[in-house]
């Protein structure tokens, strides 16, 4: 092993017969589909279209995309390289022969394309969320990993293939979005040595800075001044260790035709609250169902109530969908944020 490759397997603990197995598969594959998360965020867009961008190096056919009823890059992401390899859903290949999979714990989290990957002939699931399923015929998945893009950036490094600008702006765009720009906990010196690996193919971090957090429509802060407005502290939920809670209806968006996706950010700013271990945003979506957002300082495993409610994430970060009203989709959360881990398990 050379000191390159050192480097490289220090960032990523996922046993050497799945690296083997998946190198093989994806080597001798003339066609490979690839698929991300519904509602995509940076780590999951991001990592698949570092990864398509690779294999198209490799003169591999690729297709990527996502399973929103409603396909649409969100802007916040649109200046990411790679994006001519997504297709619609409606073009995705119905039983693809490989598919490989980004940042979905579970084949729900694919949306439209669940059908596809249940179809596939093989599929390789990456991620790094400690809630996956273990679904697909392999997976490469890290726990540890502080993002998917840690996982993809080693998938490239091991199929031969030089990480590029290109590729970097989307793997780098990947690891600061799930590090919150490397202030989580999951921020290790492996996270910070890939960082720099990436810096150095001449991306500029400023540029993608102020792409993902320094702009916004004048309708966001409206909406967001009203989802402040509303915002509920309860000093004993979450075991005694507070919760803080708000939430932003589809009307309020509507008033200022402001897309979904410009919301996903408020969490940050209602997190923020001290006297409140648990923050909770609860966004209706363009189809009326409830997207929740949770995230915890440490004390409490989000993940844990979220799995339990048919969703996933991270002790830090995780989130589900309802299709209950508000006031019960947070009896629901509340409740389990409140239990011990035995209840949750006999849920």
């Amino acid at each position: 092993m050379t000191g390159d490759d050192r480097l490289h397997g220090a960032g990523c603990r996922v046993p050497e017969q799945d690296w083997a197995r998946a190198i093989e598969l994806i080597s001798s594959a003339p066609e490979v589909a690839l698929a991300c998360h519904v509602s995509p965020d940076g780590d999951a867009l991001g990592s698949m279209l570092a990864t398509g961008m690779a294999l198209r190096v490799l003169g591999k056919n690729v297709v990527a995309s996502f399973g929103d009823q409603r396909f649409a890059v969100p802007r916040l992401l649109r200046f990411m390289p790679g994006q001519e390899l997504l297709v619609e859903p409606a073009a995705y290949p119905e039983s693809p022969a490989l598919m490989v999979t980004f940042d979905a714990s579970t084949v729900d989290r694919l949306g439209l394309l669940g059908d596809s990957a249940v179809k596939a002939r093989e599929l390789v699931v990456l991620d790094h969320h400690p809630s996956n399923t273990g679904f697909g015929t392999m997976g490469l998945i890290d726990p540890a990993a502080a993002a998917t893009a840690v996982v993809a950036e080693e998938l490239i490094h091991r199929l031969g293939v030089a990480v590029d600008r290109d590729m970097a702006v989307c793997l780098y765009t990947g690891l600061v979005t799930d590090t919150g720009s490397f202030r989580h906990a999951s921020t290790t010196p492996a996270a910070h040595a890939m960082a720099g690996r990436l810096i150095a193919t001449g991306l500029r971090t400023d540029e993608i800075a102020r792409e993902l957090w320094d702009r916004s429509p004048f309708g966001y802060l409206k909406v967001l001044g009203a989802a402040l407005d509303r915002v509920v502290l309860e000093r004993e939920s979450a075991g005694g260790l507070g919760l803080v809670w708000t939430y932003v209806p589809r009307l309020d968006r509507a008033s200022y035709g402001l897309p979904y996706d410009e919301v996903e950010g408020m969490i940050d700013v209602i997190r923020r609250t001290d006297e409140a271990e648990v923050a909770v945003v609860v966004k209706e979506d363009d189809e009326g169902a409830l997207q929740v957002s949770t995230r915890s300082k440490g004390a409490v495993d989000v993940a844990r109530a979220c799995s339990a409610l048919g969703g996933g994430g991270h002790s830090r970060a995780a989130g589900f969908t309802s299709h209950l009203p508000v006031e019960e989709t947070m009896a629901a959360l509340r409740g389990l944020l409140s239990a011990t881990p035995e209840d949750v398990r006999d849920e």
